[in-house]
């Protein structure tokens, strides 16, 4: 079975609404939508010439439109990974602009942010080859297997903000990101368990929406039913260079495929709260990269904010990991590079 195409309207796109100035970037009404709908898609978050910046690295490594070797990227997750040598990868990581965002989400403090995910990489339309695994048209799905331990909580008790930092505009490369809005408390597409995804339990992974809903329709008719549902009420982001969206990893969701030879850039990010241990790195932890001979992760350490290190999972000021003798020791380790642990020194009892 081959799954026709969605057939969309005006009414079927999300228009990016603007952040505000200041230190509370996201408005009161963007924050309602996330935590009802499940997302929301923002403009002017992020400084434009920091964007350009990462855009014109991100087209130095990867390969180009119509390469041998741009045929043989299939998915996502070949690209750059946080920490990077890429500064503008890792500030874009660290903005205090989205670190503030995704705080006001999930109302917590800064400082009660833990960064679990930031890689950038590159989609390429290739066409709409049906291999179980390819990219370009993806099934349905929710994000929370591949970054949790657990099942998400109730819906009213969020535990992270996953976020799409779009460097390609839907209009020049297509891949719209597909959402379906939450409708309410008793939305059966939303009733938990939220076990109807490729991937969970004994359902096999399958990527590509024709070869998932195939499968659901064979063995799992009902679902089949529900699934299908889904893609009748799927939002479509009509996002530019520089959109941002928040959303869930309890979101009906999917990436929908680009022109044919185009490629679309995009960082994934993902936030948790401190005391969401289950919520797993999606790539290899930061202190790995302390073997990198640049020196990459402690000069990010020296030279971060008490915010931006806290995210990192650094202990900020006031933590009992602190007394004079660790402060002492971190200083002997970092001050080299130009870390001032006065901050940490003046909260100690």
């Amino acid at each position: 079975m081959t799954t026709p195409a969605t057939e969309t309207t005006n009414e079927s796109f999300l228009e990016p609404s603007n952040a505000q100035s200041g230190s509370q970037p996201l408005t009161g009404l963007q924050i309602e939508q996330w935590r009802t709908k499940g997302f929301t898609l923002i403009d002017g978050l992020i400084p434009p010439d920091l964007l350009n910046n990462l855009l014109a690295e991100a087209k130095e490594l990867f390969p180009g439109i119509g390469s041998k070797e741009a045929a043989q990227i299939t998915d996502f997750g070949e690209g750059m990974v946080f920490p990077s040598s890429s500064v503008s990868l890792n500030d874009l990581t660290l903005h205090p602009r989205l670190l503030m965002a995704s705080a006001q989400l999930l109302d917590v403090p800064v400082t009660s942010l833990r960064l679990t995910q930031s890689d950038l990489w590159a989609k390429y339309g290739t066409g709409n080859e049906h291999d179980a695994y390819n990219n370009q048209d993806q099934r349905i799905h929710m994000d929370y297997p591949n970054h949790t331990l657990t099942h998400p909580p109730k819906w009213d008790e969020p535990e992270a903000v996953e976020i799409i930092v779009y460097l390609s505009g839907q209009v020049e490369a297509g891949g719209s990101t597909a959402v379906v809005p939450r409708a309410g408390s008793d939305d059966e597409a939303y009733l938990p368990p939220l076990v109807h995804s490729p991937g969970i339990g004994d359902i096999p992974w399958i990527n590509d929406r024709s070869q998932a809903e195939s499968w659901f329709l064979r063995n799992k008719p009902e679902v089949a039913k529900l699934r299908n549902s889904l893609y009748q009420r799927e939002k479509y982001t009509k996002h530019k260079k520089g959109s941002v969206l928040f959303y869930r990893h309890d979101v009906w969701h999917r990436g929908t495929p680009l022109h044919r030879d185009t490629v679309r850039f995009a960082q994934n990010l993902t936030f948790r709260k401190a005391e969401a241990s289950w919520i797993s790195n999606l790539h290899p932890g930061w202190a790995w990269a302390m073997y990198k001979p640049d020196l990459r992760m402690e000069r990010l350490i020296a030279q971060s904010t008490i915010e931006q290190r806290a995210v990192l999972g650094f202990p900020p000021p006031g933590d009992p990991y602190w007394d004079h003798e660790t402060v002492s020791y971190v200083e002997a380790r970092y001050e080299s590079l130009g870390f001032d642990g006065f901050p940490y020194r003046e909260a100690l009892p």
